[in-house]
């Protein structure tokens, strides 16, 4: 670490220095002044910030890390008065290099974590960003909810994090059977937000009544209100007719949650957009009923693609999980001896989907799985299949999946790989 964290101060302070309007160690004086949290712009804290989950090695001028909101919006405002870039950090599990840039980095995920409430009448949780994903779960599950999107991170990923990446995950199709939609942005009620400019209000959907109101109140609110109208406006038939129309689309700005079908949804429009355009606060999110039992059904296929072209067949079932693991993903695990994971509970297959269904009866759950089996038995490529009933297997095959990503890297015998994308997405 002392290496790195000296090359950190050679080499990459001075090309802050030297690009930036800002004097880098007025800046740290003067976040020191205003922030009751910790402030870190020493080269071993920048060091271990420069990264997150994927490949890529950004350093960053300095590291906050708030103790509550109120330092949350004076470093948000002492950045903007000096002119220095921002960004908002939850768990660090990106894989595409979200959570690192050479800017100052605000890491919310060490005291800016709380859930706020559940309110189980009108289904939502509140929290603040740096609450983890189980977090919320956990407390949700108290009056018989969960939140849909559940990244194979959830142990440790963030609200704010989600957010910001727009993310799904294994049972984002129990949100989906509810109506809402597989992606964070669907399950998104209401959002407080601070611009960079220091204006702090709440966003969410907005009737054409109450949206003209906001904009003839005036203010800095109503100026980016009528802003978002006019951009809308001007880009409202390309929207309509040249957004991809993918359940899974995270990628780009959601302008199409400014459309009036859509209710002008500036929470759902500023999901995805990775702390590029405002901080997150306070988020409130849609939750839906948690199943009560699951019954965990594997499907084995000589090859990863006869398993996805099965995909389509199963979705109209309306399972409340469903994920694919390829042979590569298997043989790394054997090559790692990795002893958690017992492969001898896999039907025969080279590759496999693994089908959740989800009810209030374990006799339920059994029932859809075995209409699917039945569904599936009558396709070409029928595929093995294996229905569970022990819980223990069934946690130890979803273990085998959210562990896919540290699987595939430091294999015995193969080069080092790392990832560099996240959440791709075809028709």
């Amino acid at each position: 670490m002392a290496s790195l964290a000296q090359t950190v101060h050679d080499q990459v302070k001075p090309d802050v220095q030297s690009s930036s309007t800002f004097d880098v160690d007025s800046l740290e004086a003067e976040l020191q002044s205003v922030v009751a949290g910790e402030v870190r712009f020493d080269a071993g804290s920048r060091a271990l910030y420069a990264t997150d989950g994927s490949n890529y090695r950004q350093v960053p001028i300095g590291i906050v890390i708030p103790r509550d909101l109120n330092d949350v919006v004076a470093t948000v405002g002492k950045c903007h008065e000096i002119g220095a870039p921002l960004l908002s950090r939850g768990g660090g599990t990106s894989l595409a290099g979200q959570c690192c840039n050479v800017a100052v980095v605000m890491d919310f995920s060490k005291f800016v974590h709380k859930v706020i409430r559940i309110d189980p009448t009108a289904k939502l949780a509140t929290a603040q960003p740096g609450c983890v994903l189980d977090d919320v779960r956990q407390a949700a599950a108290e009056h018989g909810l969960t939140f849909g999107p559940d990244p194979a991170t959830h142990k440790h990923c963030t609200i704010g994090g989600m957010l910001g990446n727009n993310s799904c995950g294994i049972h984002s199709l129990i949100s989906a059977k509810h109506g809402l939609g597989l992606r964070t942005s669907d399950n998104t009620h209401e959002l407080e937000i601070l611009t960079y400019d220091g204006a702090r209000f709440r966003v969410g959907a907005t009737s054409p009544d109450e949206l003209e109101a906001i904009i003839r109140g005036g203010g800095r609110r109503g100026e980016i209100y009528l802003a978002m109208k006019n951009l809308r406006n001007k880009y409202t038939d390309l929207i309509r007719t040249r957004f991809p129309k993918l359940p899974r689309r995270v990628s780009g700005y959601n302008l199409d949650d400014l459309l009036p079908e859509n209710n002008f949804n500036v929470a759902r429009a500023l999901a995805g957009s990775e702390g590029t355009l405002v901080t997150i606060l306070e988020a409130t999110l849609h939750l839906v009923p948690k199943p009560q039992v699951r019954s965990l059904l594997v499907l084995g296929y000589s090859s990863v693609f006869e398993a996805g072209d099965h995909v389509t067949e199963i979705l109209p079932l309306q399972p409340t999980g469903l994920e694919g693991l390829d042979h590569l993903l298997i043989q790394y695990i054997q090559k790692k001896g990795d002893e958690t994971a017992d492969l001898k509970l896999l039907p025969e297959g080279k590759a496999f989907l693994l089908v959740e269904f989800g009810g209030d009866s374990k006799q339920d759950c059994d029932r859809q799985a075995r209409e699917c089996m039945a569904k599936l038995k009558l396709l070409a490529g029928a595929p093995s299949m294996k229905l569970y009933d022990n819980p223990e297997e069934e946690s130890k095959l979803w273990e085998v999946r959210e562990s896919g990503l540290g699987a595939t890297a430091f294999v015995p015998g193969l080069p080092d790989m790392w990832p560099g994308w996240e959440d791709s997405a075809v028709p």
